[in-house]
């Protein structure tokens, strides 16, 4: 398994780079939102890598970020109709942020317009991956070591809740926190989210 690369970028195209590590050059397929942060041809890069495994080809994909690499493996692994090549082209159109915003809100509208994806699939997407992309979140958090381990299980869920909407894990908790202290310790995750996203809109 081949889980990153770090040498020279030597070719650089929207949707592929060639990486020289000590003299082998290693083409890899990537997103735009990878392309778009690049170095400059000639200059060093580290890319974290996917190896995907068909009868009649080895390919490498490529990201900037772990992110990045966390959900193009889900949607890969995990919706069925989904290969590497539509998974892409979900994060070549949305951040991960954006796409875990899209899943978490059920928007079918702006899943189905990306390339590849239709309505069919976009509801897969949202029923096989809303719980898992809450879970990614957290993990994400859990690495940056933004998510506090004090947290009762009610404000935990409605921390992940946030994160999945696109809130960072420091803000998400600094928000249910202080909708908790208004709210109460009787407060639901429902509701709790729903006093930290309106507080959020009011500004305050």
């Amino acid at each position: 398994m081949i889980a990153s690369l770090h040498g020279t970028l030597v070719e650089a195209l929207p949707t592929q780079v060639v990486v020289d590590v000590q003299g082998v050059g290693y083409e890899v397929f990537i997103p735009l939102s990878t392309y778009e942060k690049l170095s400059p041809v000639g200059q060093p890069v580290r890319l974290l890598t996917e190896l995907v495994v068909r009868e009649d080809a080895h390919r490498l994909y490529g990201f900037l970020t772990q992110a990045e690499r966390d959900t193009f493996r889900l949607l890969i692994h995990t919706v069925s109709g989904i290969g590497p090549k539509i998974a892409l082209n979900i994060l070549s159109r949305l951040s991960v942020t954006e796409f875990r915003a899209a899943v978490a809100r059920g928007d079918l509208r702006t899943l189905s317009s990306i390339a590849g994806v239709g309505r069919k699939t976009a509801e897969r997407i949202i029923v096989e991956l809303k719980d898992k992309m809450a879970r990614a979140a957290v993990a994400e958090g859990a690495r940056a070591g933004s998510v506090g381990t004090g947290l009762d299980a009610t404000l935990q869920d409605a921390v992940l809740a946030l994160m999945a909407l696109g809130c960072k894990a420091a803000d998400a908790q600094q928000r249910i926190q202080e909708a908790a202290a208004l709210l109460g310790p009787q407060a639901t995750v429902e509701t709790l989210v729903r006093a930290a996203l309106k507080r959020s809109a009011s500004g305050t």
